[in-house]
C-alpha cells in the first residue's frame, strides 16, 4: 500500500516534491519521527515507525502556512537516510491531519542535493519526554554548586551533563600541552573530583586528596616528591587499597614513561605545582590514545554517580585554543592571557579596525618565532608564542583591567587563524535529550562562550523543546566582564550567550527580542559588586529574573538557589508563566 501525505513525494532515488501546486518542502525522518519543513515553518510530527496505523499529529500547529488542506500526493518510500532508526513500514496508511500543509503559492521543484540528505542527531520533540538537565560551566567557580545541582537533579530524577571547556592554557595544564599537546584538562579533572560521593569512608577521602594534590613550586622539591609517590611510599597513598592503588600508579608510570621518552637538551617536562589529577588524566589519555576512555576511568575510580556525565565540550587528543577580540579592535590569544595573564597587558593590536561582524583571524605575523622553534616540544614550528609559553605560575587576585570589553571569542589554530569546530557528539546528545539548559557561574568569556560557539550547541539550545533556558549570573564582576568603568550589566551577560550561540549556527547577531531564543530565566544575586539587572527591560525581551539575597561577598545561598532551580526546573508548562517575572525570590 501507499502512505498518504497531503503534499510530498518521497521516492527511492532521493527527495522528490511533486508539482500539484504546492511549496518546495522538506521531508526528513528523524529516528522514529518525519519532519516535513515548507519556507516558513516546521512541523514534527508523533512516531509512526511503530504504530503506522495511527495519524500523525503535529506540535506546531498552525505553524507551517495557511490551514487550508492541500491535494493528497504519494510518499512510495522512504529516503535513504543513514540515520534513519526506524522507517516508515511498507504497507500501512497515514494522513496527514488538516492545517499543516503549506499554502499553495508557485510550483515545486526537486530540492537540492543538499537538503536533508545529511543524517542529524535524533530529538525528541516531545517536551514531556525531556529529562535531562545541561550545565554549561567551567572548573573551580561552579564546583561550588555542585550539591545544589544534585539536588534538583534527583527532585526530578533527571540525568546531569555537565559540558567542560578544554581550551584553559594556565597553571599545570600549560606545561601538560606544551610537552605532550592535548585537551586543556584542568577543568575536566576537577570537576570529576569534586563529584566523588561525600562520606567517611577512609579511602574515598584518600583518593580525593590524591587527585587534588599539588606538587611543590620549586622544581627540585616537585620532582623528589613525585618520585615519592611513584614509589608507593607517599603518605597519600596510606588509605587507598592495593587494587586502586596499583590501578591508579600504572597510568602515572605511564606518564612518567612518555615524560623520560621526550626529554632533550632544549626541553624536558617541569613538574612544578602539577596536579596528580591532571597528570592521572593525561597519562590515561597517552595510554589508551582516547579522552573520553580516561574520563571514564576517572569517573570509575572517584565512583562518580551513575546519572551524572561529565562531558568535555571536544572530545579531542589535541590542543584547541581561543582568541577573543575586544571592541577597539584588538586580539588576545589564549584562554589564560584572557582571563588572568602571567603578565600584563596581554593584548595584541591588530592591524586594521576589528570587524566585529567578520571571522576576523588572531594575528600570526610581526612575532619572534625563532626562539620558540629551537625548543623541541609538542607545538608546531611557527606557531603563536602566546600560546607556547608556559604559564605554570599566574595570579586571580592582581587583575589587570582590559581596555575595552570582549566582544567576540573565537577558536584558533597553532598560528593565530580563526578555526571552526564542531562540538563533541555526545554534548549535542545530551542538549537534544534535555528539557533545561543552566548557564553556571564561572568566567563568561573563558568558561561558558567556548562551549557555545561550537557548531551545533547553538542550534541545540534554540531548541523550542528546552523549556528553561536559565542563566546563573556571577555575584561580581571580574577582568572578562569590564573594565571596571563600564562594568557588565545582566543584560550584557544575556546578550553575550546570544550572540555566542547565534555565532555557532553561522547566524548575525540576533536582536534583544530574539534574546529569549537561548535565555529565558536570570537569577541575579542582591548585592554591591553583582552585575546590575533591569527586571522590567528583560521582562520586556519575554525574560523572567529571580532576585536572591545572599551572605556577604556576592555568593549565593546553596538553600535559597536550590529552591528557586527546583521551582523551575519542576514547571510542567512554561508557556503561561513566561509573559510575567518570578517573584518566588524577591
Amino acid at each position: 500500500m501507499e502512505h498518504k501525505l497531503p503534499f510530498v513525494d518521497v521516492e527511492e532515488r532521493g527527495l522528490n516534491i511533486s508539482s500539484k501546486g504546492n511549496e518546495a518542502v522538506e521531508v526528513e525522518y528523524l529516528g522514529e519521527f518525519l519532519t516535513i519543513k515548507d519556507r516558513r515553518g516546521l512541523a514534527i510530527l508523533r512516531p509512526f515507525a511503530r504504530e503506522p496505523h495511527l495519524c500523525l499529529e503535529s506540535v506546531h500547529q498552525g505553524q507551517c502556512g495557511s490551514a487550508r488542506q492541500s491535494p493528497p500526493l504519494t510518499v512510495t518510500s522512504p529516503p535513504r537516510i543513514k540515520s534513519m532508526a526506524h522507517p516508515p513500514q511498507q504497507g500501512s496508511s497515514l494522513q496527514l491531519p488538516a492545517g499543516t500543509a503549506p499554502t499553495a503559492a508557485t510550483p515545486s521543484a526537486p530540492l537540492p542535493a543538499s537538503a536533508s540528505l545529511s543524517p542529524r542527531r535524533p530529538v525528541s520533540p516531545n517536551p514531556d519526554a525531556r529529562g535531562g538537565i545541561v550545565v554549561f560551566s567551567g572548573g573551580s567557580a561552579a564546583n561550588n554548586l555542585v550539591d545544589v545541582f544534585e539536588r534538583v537533579r534527583a527532585a526530578n530524577r533527571a540525568t546531569l551533563s555537565y559540558v567542560i571547556p578544554i581550551s584553559d592554557n594556565g597553571g599545570s595544564t600549560s606545561e601538560i600541552i606544551r610537552v605532550f599537546g592535548g585537551p586543556g584538562i584542568g577543568d575536566v579533572r576537577s570537576r570529576l573530583v569534586r563529584l566523588i560521593p561525600a562520606n567517611d569512608d577512609p579511602e574515598t577521602v584518600a583518593i580525593k586528596h590524591l587527585f587534588n594534590h599539588r606538587l611543590p613550586k620549586v622544581h627540585a622539591e616537585a620532582r623528589a616528591e613525585w618520585f615519592e609517590i611513584l614509589e608507593t611510599t607517599h603518605p597519600l597513598w596510606r588509605d587507598i587499597s592495593s587494587p586502586k592503588r596499583e590501578l591508579i600508579r600504572s597510568y602515572l608510570n605511564s606518564f612518567n614513561l612518555e615524560v623520560i621518552k621526550r626529554m632533550r637538551p632544549t626541553s624536558r617536562f617541569d613538574f612544578s605545582r602539577s596536579s596528580i589529577g591532571n597528570i592521572f588524566l593525561t597519562g590515561a589519555r597517552l595510554f589508551t590514545g582516547s579522552f573520553e576512555a580516561a574520563i571514564y576511568l576517572l569517573s570509575s575510580i572517584c565512583a562518580v554517580p551513575e546519572r551524572v556525565s561529565v562531558l568535555p565540550a571536544l572530545n579531542t587528543n589535541f590542543a584547541h585554543h581561543i582568541a577573543a577580540g575586544l571592541q577597539d579592535g584588538t586580539v588576545i590569544t589564549g584562554q589564560n592571557d584572557i582571563s588572568h595573564p602571567s603578565a600584563p597587558t596581554a593584548a595584541v593590536p591588530v592591524n586594521g579596525a576589528f570587524n566585529t561582524g567578520a571571522h576576523t583571524p588572531a594575528p600570526s605575523v610581526g612575532h619572534d618565532v625563532d626562539e620558540h622553534d629551537e625548543v623541541e616540544d609538542a607545538n608546531l614550528p611557527g606557531s603563536l608564542p602566546a600560546l607556547r609559553r608556559p604559564a605554570i605560575a599566574f595570579s586571580k587576585v592582581d587583575e589587570e583591567d582590559l581596555p575595552t570589553r570582549i566582544d567576540r571569542i573565537w577558536y584558533i589554530n597553532p598560528y593565530g587563524q580563526e578555526i571552526r569546530i564542531p562540538a563533541n557528539p555526545r554534548v549535542l546528545d545530551a542538549i537534544n535529550a534535555a528539557n533545561t539548559v543552566i548557564y553556571s557561574i564561572g568566567s563568561l568569556f573563558t568558561s561558558l562562550i567556548p562551549n557555545l560557539v561550537l557548531k551545533g550547541v547553538g542550534e541545540a539550545v534554540a531548541s523550542p523543546y528546552i523549556r528553561n533556558k536559565i542563566l546563573i549570573l556571577n555575584g561580581s564582576t571580574d577582568r572578562e566582564t569590564g573594565p571596571s568603568s563600564e562594568p557588565f550589566t545582566g543584560l550584557d551577560f544575556v546578550a553575550a550567550i546570544a550572540n555566542a550561540c547565534a555565532d555557532s549556527r553561522g547566524l548575525p547577531r540576533p536582536a534583544e527580542d530574539e534574546f529569549g531564543t537561548y535565555v529565558t530565566h536570570v537569577i541575579h544575586i542582591d548585592g554591591p559588586t553583582a552585575p546590575a539587572v533591569d527586571r522590567q527591560r528583560l521582562a520586556g525581551l519575554g525574560i523572567e529574573t529571580t532576585r536572591l539575597y545572599g551572605p556577604t561577598g556576592g555568593r549565593y545561598d546553596a538553600n535559597a538557589l536550590g529552591q528557586t532551580l527546583e521551582s523551575l526546573v519542576g514547571r510542567k508548562d512554561m508557556r503561561a508563566d513566561r509573559s510575567r517575572r518570578n517573584t518566588l525570590v524577591g
